[in-house]
């Protein structure tokens, strides 16, 4: 199994299970709203954070100037596709509709659970480095 599909499942899962409360509770907690909001929160975030991954399958074997182009390009155009995204959403759709509170709650626990998920997995990584000899 490959290390970016390692960090990937390692992300996935607690985001998918804290995603699935946030859902539970923000229906509970606002109804059909809270669920959209919700709902939207982590369809936007898992996508942002899976092009993130991979990005970095694609760029692995490009020199460091190559790679770094290719971050920068990839942070620009995914920075500016969710300002678009938010602002469609804030523009297009009442309050009513989609829980902006519920949306940005859901944002922040599911991007710090992946955020955490991919360094946990990071470190159970077996990468070889050249470390100096323990004493």
């Amino acid at each position: 199994m490959s290390n970016e599909k390692k960090l990937l499942l390692g992300a996935a899962k607690p985001s998918a299970l804290l995603g699935l409360v946030s859902i539970a509770l923000f229906t509970a907690l606002h109804g059909k709203s809270g669920f959209l909001g919700s709902l939207l929160a982590q369809v936007v975030v898992v996508i942002y954070l899976i092009v993130h991954i991979g990005v970095s399958k694609l760029s692995v074997n490009l020199d460091p100037l190559s790679t770094m182009a290719v971050a920068l390009a990839s942070y620009f155009i995914k920075f500016f596709a969710l300002g678009f995204a938010l602002w469609f959403i804030t523009a297009h759709t009442a309050r009513d509709v989609i829980d902006r509170t519920s949306f940005g709650i859901s944002a922040l626990v599911v991007t710090f659970t992946w955020l955490g998920g991919e360094i946990a997995s990071y470190l159970k990584l077996k990468t070889h480095l050249p470390l100096p000899p323990k004493n």
